[in-house]
């Protein structure tokens, strides 16, 4: 049975547009809250099962908090809020708090005119295909409140922040510290900006701050994990040892070296791999995705890592991870999954795992990194109508099968469909980067010419 509202990240779209208006937040509070109250009735002894909201810092988040809020209560189920949180940080006290779902919302990394609800498990995981299923299902019915006797209540979690400060810091060695290091830390204007400076401040680095004013509309506005030049022109006007980049939810990461130049989530991988191997920690192997860079596989190769590769999106790597018992992977975009130290990715806790190697090491980011090259990428976002399938066009298909077979076995062609935005991704790789320019473009265009743009 597919999907209407769920992607593969919780529902998202633009503020205003179905689904994201109060009228659907709130029937989805509500068909959330019945699946809940029927899943855990003999569990919780008569006692209303409890859901923790957390959220970014969209204007849009007060809105859809009520609506969310309302829906619940109207179900039986208490709610307890955190104010702005990553996304990391909700699992987490989810978990912490022994509550029974968590909710999210926030759109990561996209504009402040859009947003999402997405919701995490009492275990602090993504909640599992058939759960979001009944939810949809329930969501059909319609709503009928429940007794005022049977109405959820909702509260305030006490100093949320500081639990999840104190979580961060634990992931760390107990046996290191960060004195003497010099740190840039972009918020992205989003949940973590009260958060991550605390964690790096706390463990000894001198830290600046940027990114860590939100106002509700400069959420990732020409900063954060996915606009780097902030944090690189930072990072050199404060000639700091290392940047660290978010996102608007605080589950991804880049980071900087001290000239400045970026380090995607391939070469953060490679660099946490690479430690854990030289230290003598368990680490069978890595999963990554279709678009991790073919020197990002052949450096972990080197290392002893076994490999492999999922569908793009984070739910995906994790997956993979579990079925093979394997304790990290991740995405070039800067989704870093360690599940020895969270349930789900976390920019913050991956952004420590990559400073514990280099404390260890003893060596710079740029050094560590170096045996990890990156081949020539090339990713092309063509705009589409929203559910245009790339699947059935000749064109399309005759395209790709040029470039492969020009390609041969020096490269790759990943095309995909965006799980969060109207998009197909053109993604080439190989060892000539015009070469790789050049077919990328010849797909793209097949591609527009297909959807009509």
């Amino acid at each position: 049975m597919s999907r209407k509202y769920f992607g593969t990240d919780g529902v998202r779209g633009k503020v205003g547009d179905e689904p994201i208006t109060p009228e659907f937040a709130m029937r989805l509070g509500y068909a959330a809250g019945k699946v809940l109250v029927a899943a855990e009735h003999d569990a919780l002894h008569g006692e209303h099962p409890a859901v923790l909201i957390g959220k970014d810092t969209r204007i849009s988040g007060y809105m859809l908090e009520s609506a969310l809020q309302a829906g619940l209560t109207a179900a039986g189920v208490d709610v307890r809020l955190t104010g702005p949180m990553p996304t990391p940080g909700v699992a987490y006290l989810t978990r912490a708090l022994r509550l029974q779902a968590g909710v999210v919302i926030s759109a990561s990394h996209n504009p402040y005119e859009d947003n999402g609800i997405k919701f995490f498990s009492a275990r602090g995981a993504k909640l599992p295909d058939e759960v979001e299923l009944a939810i949809e299902a329930s969501l059909e019915q319609p709503m009928k409140t429940a007794s005022s006797q049977q109405l959820g209540r909702v509260k305030r979690v006490e100093a949320a922040a500081a639990r999840y400060i104190e979580f961060c810091k634990s992931t760390f060695p107990t046996d290191m510290d960060l004195r003497g290091m010099r740190i840039v830390v972009d918020c992205a204007n989003g949940a973590a900006y009260h958060i991550a400076p605390h964690v790096f401040h706390e463990l000894g680095a001198d830290v600046i701050a940027i990114g860590n004013e939100p106002n509700g509309f400069n959420i990732n506005k020409e900063c954060g994990a996915t606009h780097t030049d902030a944090l690189s022109r930072a990072v050199r006007k404060h000639r700091a040892d290392v940047g660290i980049a978010l996102d608007g939810d605080g589950d991804r990461l880049m980071m900087s070296d001290a000239s400045g130049v970026v380090m995607d989530g391939d070469k953060l991988i490679y660099a946490i791999a690479r430690y854990r191997k030289e230290s003598g920690q368990t680490l069978d192997g890595v999963v990554g995705t279709l678009m991790t860079n073919l020197g990002a596989e052949l450096a972990l190769k080197a290392l002893g890592c076994e490999f492999k590769r999922a569908n793009v999106g984070d739910r995906y790597v994790l997956e993979l991870m579990q079925k093979n018992g394997w304790l990290l992977g991740g995405e070039a975009s800067g989704h870093i999954l360690c599940l020895d130290k969270h349930t789900t990715g976390d920019g913050i806790v991956s952004a420590l795992q990559v400073l514990a190697a280099l404390r260890g090491s003893g060596k710079s980011l740029a050094e560590y990194t170096r045996d990890c090259p990156a081949y020539p990428q090339i990713l092309l976002n063509v705009r589409v109508a929203r559910g245009f399938k790339t699947d059935g066009h000749a064109g399309v298909a005759q395209a790709v099968a040029e470039v492969e077979a020009e390609l041969g076995n020096t490269g790759r062609v990943v095309l995909r469909a965006s799980g969060t935005e109207p998009l197909i991704r053109v993604m080439v790789e190989g060892q000539d980067e015009a070469q790789v320019r050049r077919t990328a473009d010849h797909i793209a265009d097949a591609v527009r010419s297909a959807a009509g743009v």
